[in-house]
């Protein structure tokens, strides 16, 4: 059974982004036009050289925003600030999956690329303030994004997560190398599993909640 698997699990770790919510609330959609608009402004370059460098720069350092850091000496707190100010409206109350987080035995984190602050209205949206027992942004991370280990090892260090007794949910794929490697649980969460499978990812799920429910079954 699955739920033997996750057993010994005392930490359960749960990126924000199209993993606590579902991929058609299109949240991110929104941020990438911020964050192109940003890009657009800060460098005063055309909005299709601006998205171009959004994507490039996510691609090679994981978010835009590392890569404007490091190839422009971006100010963080003022694009983090820009670019999650957003309509949350899309996003719905979602009671099943608070009542199986709730369920969850252990310490539940939220661990995203995004900011803390923009975490919680997230978190508020969706009905689910309350659960964690800490929330964390990039700007815990020290600007180092998922999926660098100097990531991993800043958050779960002031976390105090002993990874061998922790499991991680995230919907981007690169984000789950470095925890397998640590000994933690992977979980993708996402529509479809990939295709070839990866060795980094032990379990996929499309639905969250009824995963979460089988666990403690």
């Amino acid at each position: 059974m699955v739920a033997d698997q996750f057993s010994h699990v005392k930490t359960w770790v749960f990126d924000l982004d199209n993993t606590l919510y579902p991929p058609e609330a299109a949240l991110f959609a929104q941020i990438e036009v911020k964050m192109t608009d940003w890009v657009s402004r800060e460098l005063n370059v055309t909005a299709s050289e601006a998205n171009r460098l959004r994507d490039d720069y996510w691609r090679q350092y994981g978010t835009t925003l590392s890569g404007m850091m490091a190839e422009h000496g971006t100010d963080p707190l003022p694009y983090l600030t820009y670019v999650h100010d957003i309509d949350f409206s899309g996003l719905t109350r979602d009671a099943e999956l608070h009542a199986a987080l709730t369920a969850l035995p252990g310490r539940k984190i939220v661990y995203t690329n995004g900011s803390a602050p923009y975490a919680e209205r997230v978190l508020e949206a969706r009905g689910l303030t309350g659960i964690f027992n800490a929330v964390y942004g990039i700007e815990h991370a020290d600007f180092h994004p998922k999926p660098e280990a100097e990531a991993f090892d800043t958050v779960l260090g002031k976390d105090g997560v002993a990874p061998r007794a922790a499991a991680m949910f995230e919907d981007d794929p690169r984000n789950l190398e470095v925890p397998h490697k640590l000994g933690m649980k992977t979980v993708h969460v996402a529509p479809s599993p990939l295709d070839p499978p990866a060795p980094h990812i032990q379990h996929h799920t499309n639905d969250l909640a009824a995963f979460l429910r089988a666990l403690m079954a």
